[in-house]
């Protein structure tokens, strides 16, 4: 399963998932974001479709980021059965969504 793009008008219906689904806010001005693009895509490639990747830009829908209280980017959201379960700011080692994503 590739990275999914969400969009204020699409995240909610995304999320409605049984398991976890990884969130990462960012945007296409902002170098932390560009630096954690290949991680992130690297933990997706690895996860083999047990984990659920979704990339929300912060630009283009400020709903969805407002709902979340996204103050820095990136910012990336745990959910578990659509439940957020972790926020975490930053660029996030592999092995630290790893670790997030098996609680």
């Amino acid at each position: 399963m590739a990275i999914q793009h969400a969009t204020d008008s699409t995240f909610h219906d995304l999320l409605l998932t049984e398991g976890v689904t990884v969130v990462n806010f960012w945007a296409a001005w902002c170098g932390p974001c560009k630096m954690f693009a290949p991680v992130l895509e690297e933990f997706e490639r690895e996860a083999n479709d047990s984990i659920r990747v979704i990339k929300v830009n912060v630009d283009e829908n400020p709903i969805t980021s407002d709902n979340f209280q996204i103050m820095s980017i990136p910012t990336t959201i745990i959910f578990k059965d659509g439940n957020p379960i972790h926020k975490a700011p930053g660029v996030l080692p592999k092995h630290v969504l790893t670790q997030l994503t098996a609680s």
